[in-house]
């Protein structure tokens, strides 16, 4: 009894519910039709809604890279395009030199502080192509623009060079004077001529194992710079030097690194000088406290022919050692008018030099200055670089400068025949960018003076560099 009225219970409530249903209201139909478009306009909207995203992301990307790169470094400091193709970079250079010298040889104002070099210097590239230099120097109570010059580097044994630069031909005179291992340079580069203006072809070929350069430039005396002429900067004896310069780093590229360190080579010019006395065109020589101790006879002397110069070079470097030499020599025809007599002769003046350096912090020597392994900070471990140096360098006149009595090209009793000097120097790197050196150097001459010879030279130089 009781099952049967359960389930007509339950047959009573399905029933019931089956009734309630029934009368519910039936849903609407759906219209497809209407739903697929909504659909494609909701699709429609993302699409342009990622458009948006993507061309914010692409303006984005070009802003970043148009915008200039600035890069600051202990070694330099510049802007320029992201892709490196265009740039401009500031560095710069200061040389404060202190010069002491003993006995009563030298004026008491020969002892002195100075400002050897401010230069501050702006270079760079355009199109990742044509390189540029401007080089203007504050030191010593004068303004002279040192180097301005372009060049196009249209292949690595082809680049193009027009503007004031050094010229290619001493092998001291070439490195950089933040390089140079002493306070002052050799003797040879006494011979050589400095910078010019004109037009220069070079490069490098076989990754750097040879190094060419050919110029053509309006020609300076020796030693010296277009801006020390006395129409500066600009012709003064109608004709213009040739000058060559060939290196070899045979080894550069070699597996074996006690040769990789090896250079040698020669450079050169030539010129046929048309001078006067109104613009001899003849040099001076100085000693390395840089006092005059060689000159030749005024008004009446000058340069009146053929000027040739040449100088065989080479260095070797290895590890912790270095050792640099140099010769050079210039034949120059020369003139004396006094009056009715006239005299001319070639001269050949020749000097040399021979360097050694030795890093006692062990770094590695060569060309330019060391890294050094550590900076020196005060308070910190780091000691910076230590270099011992020494040299030996001459510089002969030709003997017949001095013949012939009253009418010689160059007065015995001021200028001196030969001037020998033997130097050691030692040198702190603080960090790559600070440089501390302090140089003994002794010249001894012959002649140069009334009677007897010149009296001994004994300097002791010093220099506080700063360059970056």
């Amino acid at each position: 009894m009781r099952l049967r009225s359960g389930l007509a219970g339950l047959a009573a409530a399905f029933v019931s519910t089956g009734v309630a249903l029934a009368q519910a209201p039936a849903a609407p139909p759906i219209d497809a039709a209407a739903l697929l478009q909504r659909l494609d306009e909701a699709e429609q909207r993302i699409k342009v809604l990622e458009r948006k995203l993507e061309l914010q992301e692409e303006a984005q990307t070009t802003a970043t890279a148009a915008a200039p790169q600035v890069r600051a470094s202990p070694s330099r400091f510049s802007i320029g395009s992201s892709d490196g193709a265009n740039f401009v970079r500031l560095r710069g250079v200061l040389h404060v030199d202190g010069r002491h010298f003993e006995g009563d040889n030298s004026p008491a104002t020969s002892n002195t502080w100075l400002l050897r070099r401010v230069r501050p210097m702006i270079e760079g590239t355009f199109a990742n192509l044509y390189d540029f230099r401007f080089t203007p120097d504050f030191a010593q109570g004068r303004t002279v623009l040192q180097d301005a010059y372009v060049t196009a580097r249209f292949k690595p044994w082809a680049a193009v060079t027009v503007g004031k630069f050094k010229v290619p031909v001493g092998l001291e005179r070439i490195q950089s004077a933040n390089d140079t291992r002493f306070v002052e340079r050799a003797f040879p580069t006494s011979i050589v001529p400095n910078r010019d203006i004109g037009v220069q072809l070079g490069g490098d070929v076989a990754g750097g194992a040879f190094n060419y350069n050919i110029s053509y430039t309006n020609g300076v005396n020796d030693g010296g710079s277009s801006e020390s002429l006395p129409t500066p900067d600009v012709e003064n004896d109608a004709k213009g030097d040739v000058s060559a310069r060939v290196f070899f780093q045979p080894f550069l590229n070699a597996d074996n690194f006690a040769l990789r360190g090896l250079g040698f080579g020669v450079g050169g010019t030539y010129v046929d000088v048309s001078g006067s006395a109104a613009n001899p065109t003849l040099p001076s020589y100085r000693t390395p406290g840089q006092a005059t101790f060689f000159s030749y006879r005024a008004n009446a002397t000058f340069a009146d022919g053929q000027r040739l110069r040449y100088s065989p070079q080479f260095y070797y470097y290895y590890r912790s050692f270095g050792v640099l030499g140099e010769y050079a020599v210039v034949s120059q025809d020369v003139t004396r008018a006094v009056g009715a007599a006239t005299r001319s002769d070639t001269l050949d003046n020749k000097a040399w030099q021979l360097q050694f350096s030795w890093l006692l912090t062990g770094e590695d020597e060569g060309f330019r200055n060391p890294t050094p392994g550590t900076n020196f900070e005060i308070g910190k471990p780091g000691r910076g670089a230590w270099e011992l140096v020494a040299r030996i360098h001459e510089l002969k006149i030709d003997d017949d400068a001095f013949a012939e009595g009253a009418n010689s090209f160059a007065n015995p009793a001021t200028a001196a025949r030969r001037a020998r000097a033997a130097a050691i120097g030692i040198n702190w790197y603080l960090n790559p960018n600070v440089k501390w050196s302090l140089d003994y150097e002794q010249t001894q001459f012959d002649g140069g003076a009334v009677t007897g010879d010149r009296p001994d030279e004994k300097a002791y130089l010093t220099r506080i560099g700063l360059a970056f």
